[in-house]
């Protein structure tokens, strides 16, 4: 089972962690390795790509060396200004949060990559001078001046896509952050507060509307559907709860059933008179659903649509302890997919989201 942050960097607790001295891959500061890749793995052929040019022998074409690429989940903004994860090849390397920074620049190598209607978050020209990963699971990325020239408005966007790219790693915690050496208590543009460090606690795309008095409520992650032209995709939305609702599970699944903000852009496939008839029950990493007939939210019987399927399995799986979802309807485990496929087993998070396919 692979959990909400699918890769490995090198726990500092652990005997096989690498250090890297002098000014290597992560600069002077600790270095981070990943120990664990994912087993996703794919050569590119003549850099194709990646856009290397064939070298030449004696006046004919030589194939590159083939390159071999991982998956990685980074953070970009959208169309409608929701910072969204999209997973990409990259070129494999030991120094991976690094690496997953430097695709996040404008106009640096993932842009002959970004999907439609997609763009990158950092500002142009910033350059990731070291990354530094602290024994309490806190990642340092130490970034260049050009760091600091972006739009406020984007401001939030950039910590939050910075965050959720550096957390995709199972012992990154939190993230700081130093601009040519110099940590930083607050963004440098609009001031937003930075000083401990900022984690996946701090929310996405936060939706707050609603919410009346916020400092009685706790956020938990959900995700909606967004469509441009053919492509669908999900959008992770950060709302608040009331401390009251003590099961983070059932609150999840009614947000869900709520539907996203109106105006939004983003869309549910959750039919209004879903329900859940009894409480959801949790255990050995194994959440069970009992859910009424509305679920089916179609004319075909016991099928389930992939949309409201993958919408609970995202966000189910986004707390803590949670690894699979299991549906059941009447307390009858007969539900079918849209590709007609039987839900006998329960369903547990996709390695990378947002592929193009689920």
């Amino acid at each position: 089972m692979l959990n909400r942050r699918t890769y490995k960097l090198a726990a500092p607790v652990i005997a096989s962690m690498i250090l890297l001295s002098g000014c290597g891959l992560f600069g002077k500061d600790q270095a981070v390795k990943e120990i664990d890749p994912p087993q996703d793995v794919s050569y590119l052929k003549n850099g194709e790509s990646l856009q290397q040019p064939k070298e030449k022998a004696n006046g004919t074409a030589k194939e590159s060396q083939a390159t071999e690429t991982v998956k990685r989940e980074l953070y970009l903004i959208d169309k409608n200004g929701f910072v969204v994860p999209q997973t990409l090849s990259l070129p494999k390397t030991d120094a991976v949060a690094k690496q997953a920074l430097e695709y996040l620049v404008q106009g640096g190598p993932i842009e002959d990559m970004l999907p439609n209607g997609f763009r990158a978050v950092l500002p142009a020209d910033t350059r990731v001078l070291s990354v530094n990963l602290q024994k309490d699971g806190t990642i340092v990325a130490d970034f260049s001046p050009e760091f600091a020239h972006y739009k406020a408005e984007d401001e939030k966007k950039i910590l939050q896509a910075i965050t959720w790219t550096l957390t995709q790693f199972d012992n990154v915690k939190k993230v700081k952050i130093r601009i040519n050496g110099h940590d930083q208590t607050v963004m440098p543009v609009d001031g937003t507060p930075i000083q401990d460090g900022v984690s996946r606690e701090d929310g996405i795309n936060i939706d707050t509307s609603n919410v009346v008095d916020i400092t009685n409520t706790r956020p938990i992650v959900v995700y909606f559907v967004e469509q441009q032209g053919e492509q669908t995709y999900y959008v992770p939305v950060t709302r608040r709860i009331s401390n009251e609702q003590k099961d983070d599970i059932a609150a999840a699944v009614n947000e869900l059933i709520k539907g996203p903000k109106y105006g939004s852009g983003l869309v549910s496939d959750f039919q209004p008179d879903v329900q859940l008839i009894d409480k959801p029950v949790y255990k050995d990493g194994k959440v069970t659903l009992n859910f009424n007939d509305a679920i089916y939210g179609s004319n075909k019987k016991h099928v389930i649509s992939e949309a409201v399927l993958n919408s609970l399995v995202l966000s189910l799986t986004e707390q803590k302890g949670i690894e699979s979802v299991s549906i059941t309807v009447n307390g009858k485990a007969d539900l079918v997919k849209e590709d007609g496929k039987a839900l006998s087993e329960p369903v547990t998070r996709p390695e990378n989201v947002n592929t193009g396919s689920f």
